[in-house]
């Protein structure tokens, strides 16, 4: 069999993470089997629809480099691959199941159908739903109808009896009763657009879909699938539900846990590279142990044997650790020219940078290199060379259980010390200030925390020595003597 797979979002919203999941997973099995990946659009909701969202998924794919072979922009021999460019199909084969009697013409209007299930509910059915009202009108009540301009939709004859049963490749069989099945579902809308039944299943067989790899939460969706490809007469592809994308605490993957369009990811400083790795990983192992993989790698050696039946965790913080690691790969002109638009959206550098500017960079890289899990990092990393101290407050100064009299001669004491910094004697001027804290029977971080906040503006920043040089010591001192000033006034009471 040749593989043919289908990512097939709707362009509805941003493209989620747990999307890309399933695009990169029916990717890469068709390139590890020498398949093809189709790119479909399924565009029916209009309402719902938009160009912005089109565009996202187009960004997004192009941006972590996953090529379809046949779809939108470079065609195919089976498109047009945007649906509501096939509306006419489905219509055709909406009235095909009409006229061998295995669907219907429905004329209940939506008051109708809310008295309905407003009655179903007081009685407490089991059972919700369309009553299937309409399902024995004769051919001649339904001419009639029809030529009386009475709108329609057109549903499925759904068996009343039996069950039944696909078999999912991770899961194994699944069955559902006939009555459990959604009663009669609409196939085709008043409006002439297909739902998303109907087209899903016609799109699927006509552009020869050998394997439907989807989410876990379509499983529902399945028997009444079967049963479409049963009335057509079609032969059903292969099914593999993939595991939810979940947060940490066991709940789908929402905007509560964090970050879930790949464009959040991107703008963030997200690597194309370390989002591909870790979430192909999300769901699917190779070997429990390999945790780095390039894209040739993944398309070899992906296989659906692999995927977990079990929930896949979504962890921000090893996604952060994964990208951290591709950001240390990068060489220094690759990483400075992903670096740049950072800088020049906080309004650091120039567009494009000068040239003391990039020589400025090249001498920051090494500095906040290993300091960066994503790329907006490097922005307040390196503010403090940028922007002066304004917001200096004396808490600030202030190490854990150390008082405003003990970081005051502390900074006092290390002003001297700071003064003879140079390029050659880093060392020796480190090991003045581990000394001056033994001196003042003060911890090493009683020194260090104040001189770093109030060189900084953040307790947490690159090399302290070496953003000293970069910042130029007469700089450096102005800022030391303001916080040394603040803390005057404070233990003065002045």
């Amino acid at each position: 069999m040749s593989v043919r797979v289908r990512y097939a979002p709707s362009p509805t919203g941003l493209q989620h993470i747990g999307g890309i999941r399933t695009a990169l997973f029916n990717y890469f099995f068709a390139r590890a089997n020498g398949g093809t990946f189709i790119l479909r659009i399924e565009d029916t909701d209009q309402e719902r629809s938009t160009a912005e969202a089109l565009d996202d998924l187009y960004e997004t794919l192009n941006w972590l480099n996953v090529e379809w072979d046949e779809g939108p922009i470079i065609g195919g021999p089976y498109g047009p691959y945007i649906q509501s460019e096939r509306t006419e199909i489905y219509k055709a084969h909406a009235q095909m199941l009409v006229d061998q009697g295995k669907a219907y013409h429905c004329f209940c209007d939506s008051e109708r159908l809310q008295s309905v299930r407003e009655q179903q509910m007081k009685n407490k059915e089991k059972h919700l739903g369309y009553d299937r009202h309409c399902r024995s009108l004769t051919s001649e009540e339904v001419s009639s109808l029809l030529a009386e301009g009475k709108s329609s939709v057109i549903r499925l004859k759904v068996p009343l009896e039996g069950k039944t049963t696909f078999h999912d490749m991770l899961m194994g069989d699944i069955s559902r009763a006939n009555v459990d099945v959604n009663p009669d579902p609409v196939l085709l809308k008043s409006d002439g657009f297909p739902t998303y039944h109907l087209a899903n299943v016609i799109d699927d067989h006509m552009m020869g879909i050998t394997h439907i790899l989807r989410a876990q939460e379509w499983i529902p969706s399945g028997p009444l699938h079967v049963l479409l490809y049963e009335a057509f007469g079609w032969q059903a592809p292969l099914f593999c539900h993939l595991p939810m994308v979940m947060g940490k605490d066991g709940q789908k993957l929402s905007k509560r846990h964090g970050s879930t369009s790949v464009r959040e990811f991107k703008e963030q400083g997200y690597l194309p590279e370390a989002l591909m790795n870790y979430v192909s990983l999300v769901g699917w192992a190779y070997d429990g142990e390999k945790e780095f993989f390039t894209k040739e790698e993944l398309s070899t050696l992906f296989i659906l044997e692999k995927i977990s039946k079990s929930p896949g965790v979504f962890d921000y913080k090893k996604l952060e650790w994964y990208n951290g690691m591709y950001i240390r790969q990068k060489d220094d002109d690759s990483l400075i020219s992903l670096l740049e638009p950072y800088l020049q959206q906080a309004a650091f550098i120039a567009t494009p940078p000068t040239n003391e500017e990039r020589e400025l960079l090249y001498k920051l890289l090494p500095l906040v290199k290993e300091r960066l899990k994503k790329l907006e990092d490097v922005v307040p990393l390196v503010r403090f060379l940028f922007e002066d101290i304004t917001q200096l407050e004396v808490a600030d100064l202030l190490p854990k259980k150390q008082s405003a009299e003990q970081t005051l001669l502390s900074l006092e004491r290390a002003l001297p010390i700071i003064d003879t910094l140079n390029k050659e004697n880093l060392d020796e001027v480190e090991n003045a200030l581990v000394e001056l804290a033994s001196t003042l029977e003060i911890k090493v971080q009683g020194v260090f925390m104040p001189l770093r906040v109030a060189i900084t503006g953040s307790a947490v920043s690159p090399p302290l020595l070496d953003s000293i040089l970069l910042l130029g010591l007469k700089n450096t001192k102005a800022r030391l003597q303001r916080a040394i000033t603040l803390l005057k006034a404070e233990v003065l009471n002045v």
